[in-house]
């Protein structure tokens, strides 16, 4: 791409002729100084017109999230072969200079822009920075909804790639040219563009109404600093307190001082314990997943005003069965269950988990009704098509009907990732079908097929039995090689710790396994273990993580090793 002509100063250049570089970046994901690009697309524009096109594939230091790599579709393969961003960073500086940077929500680019050129040691250079988002805030007022793909449309433009840069920045740059002749209308040169869209100071509210807390109202209140310089920029939790060192709010972060600043910040929600905060302690952690159980646990031990309306991420549920009642069910909840169970999860969506409940139900002819067994004279229509083994009826054989629920659970608590054992099933029970010519059958199980491979898709791909599948977690600092450990056994976080060196990590786990740090490894966890085991696995089923099975049980040189491994990476 030539470089514009740098004559006149950029600002004054008139905007009919200005060129303008539109970029979009994909990310990790990660918040803050985590997020890292994986992916610049860039689109050169001028007079109206899209030319020159160019993208670029960037390394990364952490490795990506599964979930990330489905959003994306750019994997940790792809990233692993990207050329160093010493070389690529350069060229993309070359062609911002003397242009104007584009993009869709553009403090959020030109931020990541900066920290990659920081950390590359490229400088960056500051170029003049236009957001398609203002652009159609002011020039395009009807469009209420201003997502790229949703803008897009609202001004004609088709949009058959998403999540990609080159594939996005293409879609801004058109959005641009369909915008620019307003643009043009209104401002002549560049300068002018970029103050027509620069966001006008709000006048000040006035304060809530009546609002208070604790019988001091909160009307003009101004929020008063406490002093969070102590703090260490690394994860733990932080708890403010007051006068009197009472807990007032416990809180968690990767970043302890920049996180606890934030809630002084004007922008932050008023609450009525940070009036009376006055003093701030902190412990630290090895890694996030250590931060949020430590945070889970103060909370219930401490029990500050702060955290009262401290919830879950009620998007995650769990697909279990309770095997302490006669013919159990599959049956979908927000927490795990306690006691003689299997509990397959945490699976993002709970209308996805629950359809799969139902066609694993169907699939293996078990009870369809609730937990209370009612009694029937006559098969209900599940049982009529062959889809319930009607235990309803009271003459079934209880242990025919647990081998057909040994069947279905088999696939979560064996070996390997349960959503491909499942599929693995039905494509068997498919062959077999057909070779016996039951061809209703093996059409049906086919469409079953389809439809539980969707279904996977949208829960993650994996099902795993976490009551199954006792292991020792590794949870990785974001930057330095040091790591929480968490022993996962019967359903439970039975032990967490710092890992110290490779021989406390077995001395540990061979406490944990027979039993005795004084939590049994089997028999009934009790509410809160529930809801802690509950946080982990949340945490684990999006963020990357080093695990070894417990079972069968390694040896002791198995697991130094696997110690080891990691502290030395």
């Amino acid at each position: 791409m030539p470089a514009a002509d740098p004559a006149a100063p950029l600002l004054d250049h008139p905007l009919a002729t200005a060129e303008f570089l539109v970029v979009d970046t994909e990310t990790n994901g990660l918040p803050g100084d985590r997020c890292e690009l994986t992916e610049i697309g860039a689109v050169l524009v001028g007079g109206g017109e899209l030319h020159d096109r160019w993208e670029t594939l960037v390394p990364v230091r952490t490795p990506l999230s599964r979930g990330i790599q489905r959003f994306t579709g750019i994997t940790q393969a792809m990233v692993d072969e990207a050329p160093p961003s010493e070389l690529t960073l350069p060229e993309l500086a070359e062609q911002l200079e003397g242009r104007v940077l584009v993009a869709h929500s553009a403090s959020f680019d030109r931020r990541v822009l900066a920290q990659a050129f920081a950390r590359a040691g490229v400088a960056w250079p500051d170029p003049p920075t236009l957001c398609t988002v203002a652009l159609a805030r002011c020039l395009h007022p009807l469009a209420r909804q201003r997502k790229l793909a949703l803008l897009a449309g609202s001004l004609g433009i088709d949009v058959e790639v998403s999540h990609r840069a080159l594939a996005d920045a293409e879609t801004c740059a058109r959005v641009l040219c369909a915008l620019f002749p307003r643009l043009c209308a209104n401002a002549s040169t560049v300068g002018q563009a970029l103050a027509l869209l620069r966001p006008r100071r709000r006048s000040a509210r006035p304060a809530a109404r009546g609002r208070t807390d604790g019988g001091v109202s909160l009307r003009g209140h101004r929020k008063r600093r406490v002093d969070c310089s102590a703090l260490p920029d690394e994860p733990g939790v932080y708890i403010f307190r007051n006068a009197e060192g009472q807990p007032l709010y416990v809180g968690k972060s990767v970043s302890l001082r920049s996180r606890a600043r934030a809630h002084f910040l004007p922008s932050s929600p008023d609450t009525g314990w940070v009036a009376q905060a006055e003093l701030v302690d902190h412990r630290e952690t090895a890694s996030e997943l250590g931060a949020l159980l430590l945070e889970h646990r103060l909370i219930r031990e401490l029990r500050p005003p702060g955290n009262a309306r401290h919830k879950h991420d009620d998007r995650w549920v769990y697909l279990r069965c309770r095997l302490d009642i006669a013919f159990p069910i599959l049956e979908v909840a927000p927490e795990p269950a306690p006691g003689l169970a299997v509990n397959v999860g945490p699976l993002l969506g709970r209308h996805a988990a629950a359809e799969l409940a139902e066609q694993l139900t169907s699939l293996f002819a078990l009870r369809h009704c609730g937990r209370a067994l009612p009694r029937r004279a006559h098969p209900s229509a599940y049982g009529q098509m062959g889809r319930c083994l009607s235990p309803c009826l009271g003459d079934l054989d209880p242990n025919a009907y647990r081998r057909r629920l040994d069947q279905a659970l088999a696939l979560f608590t064996g070996d390997g990732d349960g959503g491909r054992a499942l599929l693995a099933h039905l494509d068997a029970e498919t062959r077999a079908a057909a070779a016996a010519q039951a061809f209703e059958r093996a059409g049906w199980l086919q469409r079953r097929r389809r439809r539980l491979a969707v279904l996977l898709e949208r829960l993650g791909g994996t099902l795993d039995a976490v009551h199954a599948r006792p292991r020792l977690v590794l949870a990785a600092h974001p930057q330095q090689p040091r790591y929480d450990a968490l022993w996962l056994v019967g359903g439970r976080v039975a032990a967490a710790q710092a890992v110290q060196d490779p021989e406390s990590v077995w001395a540990r786990t061979e406490a944990v396994l027979r039993g005795g740090d004084g939590r049994a490894a089997t028999g009934c966890a009790t509410p809160d273990e529930v809801a802690e085991l509950r946080v982990a696995t949340t945490w684990l089923a999006t963020h990357p993580s080093l695990q070894l099975p417990l079972s069968p049980v390694p040896t002791r040189a198995r697991v130094q090793r696997f110690a080891a491994r990691a502290l030395a990476a």
